[in-house]
């Protein structure tokens, strides 16, 4: 290229200078001086060319630096840590009245701060199949009647993920029924849902746990084979495997029609009992509708022997075949991200059998109104009022045992708060 430029400018510079090269000698010096000095240029481009080259070639025959390769993490890399804690500060009024009338106060009346619930748990992650679970269940001064403080492991389990239709979880790990409901409820801070409440199921134990899903959630199910004791006892008390499950469905996004059932003994079956006759069944159905401002949605259940699993049973329940049944009704409305109001009432037969005493059957009923306010995501702050009346008897509840030989009253105010992180 620098060749063709400098004879370009030579050829133009003779075409200029032909006709004076005629003339004089003095011409043809001045010419060739201009040659000269064209040549001088062409050797300076040139050298600057040569030095340019040099440095490209330098430049790609230097060593492309390798980013230092990032230290892998310990296993503290797959691991999460997260809790939950449930607590309130309220005011409880309990009373219980016999057939004379006469009331008796609980223990438990008066107002006192509790914190019902912590839950603390680990998730680690093993690879893209295996991971596993600990969740510690930590309680402190519930329902008022005593300082304990107790330390359970409500969850533990080993998991395997083969695809989205399959996980298979050994250990303490969610049932089916109780954890889905409180999923939909939500507000499982406020109060138990309506089995865990009335204590006809628990929310997690020990067995095999298998779940999936179909069609992106269209279909859930979940199948646990268990001992019956819930997550509280851990022992060989028992010769069978109870069976709990679960099918769900959303038609809509925001619609959930579930069902859901169990069979065993309740961890109550073993060679030694001989009074041991009765299986407990219990059938559960669930339809809702949730999204961001509403949420509705009606629980039904219906037990046979919950109660009654031995011959020789509890006061005021035959040997014979029991059933109970119940339903939960449910709402919530969102004002925005930060105030909402909700409500719900039960109405529980834990029994069919007609009291001698009182010549009725044992009815609950129970309310709930409350409005929140969330100042920041992880944080729930609800002022509820819960009211809850028994006839004809008593029935244990997550509030305490509920009732009289007439009746009985349980009454409660306060600010109740979920903390999630």
């Amino acid at each position: 290229m620098i060749s063709r430029y400098a004879a370009a400018l030579l050829a133009c510079s003779i075409m200029t200078a032909t006709p004076a090269m005629a003339q004089s000698a003095e011409d043809i010096a001045a010419l060739r001086a201009q040659i000269e000095a064209l040549q001088q240029q062409v050797q300076q481009l040139q050298a600057t060319q040569q030095a340019q080259a040099a440095e490209v070639a330098k430049v790609a025959a230097a060593p492309v630096p390798v980013p230092a390769k990032a230290e892998a993490p310990g296993w503290w890399g797959d691991t999460k840590i997260s809790g939950k804690s449930f607590l309130n500060v309220s005011n409880i009024s309990q009373k219980s009245t016999d057939l004379a009338g006469h009331t008796t106060d609980s223990i438990q009346n008066g107002t006192q701060a509790e914190l019902k619930r912590f839950y603390i748990g680990i998730d680690h992650k093993f690879n893209d199949v295996f991971s596993a679970n600990l969740t510690t269940d930590f309680r402190y001064n519930t329902n008022g009647t005593s300082n304990d403080v107790l330390v359970y492991v409500k969850k533990a389990f080993l998991q395997a993920k083969l695809n989205p239709m399959l996980t298979v979880r050994v250990g303490a790990a969610d049932l089916p029924w109780v954890p889905f409901a409180e999923g939909v409820y939500g507000y499982r801070y406020v109060e138990n849902t309506l089995i865990d409440r009335t204590k006809f199921g628990t929310s997690s134990d020990w067995g095999v746990h298998v779940l999936g899903g179909f069609g992106n959630g269209l279909v859930n199910y979940q199948v646990s084979a268990i001992n019956g004791k819930g997550y509280k006892t851990l022992t060989r008390a028992s010769n069978t495997i109870d069976l709990e499950g679960r099918i769900d469905v959303h038609p809509m996004k925001n619609i959930v029609i579930a069902a859901g059932g169990y069979t065993g003994k309740l961890g109550k079956s073993n060679d030694t009992l001989t009074d041991v006759h009765h299986r407990a069944t219990r059938f559960n159905a669930l339809v809702a509708y949730t999204d961001k401002r509403v949420r509705a949605g009606v629980e039904y259940f219906h037990a046979k022997n919950w109660n009654n699993i031995q011959t020789s049973p509890p006061v005021f329940i035959p040997s014979a075949n029991d059933s109970g049944h119940g339903w939960s009704g449910f709402a919530s409305f969102a004002f925005n991200p930060k105030f909402n109001v909700f409500g719900r009432y039960d109405l529980v037969k834990p029994t069919k059998t007609v009291i001698a005493l009182t010549d009725g059957r044992v009815k609950d009923r129970y309310f709930n109104v409350g409005a929140t306010y969330k100042p920041i995501p992880p944080i729930d702050l609800s002022l509820v009022y819960k009211r809850e009346r028994t006839n004809n008897g008593t029935i244990g509840t997550s509030n305490g045992t509920i009732g009289g030989t007439d009746h009985g009253t349980y009454s409660e105010i306060g600010l109740f708060g979920q903390l999630v992180f």
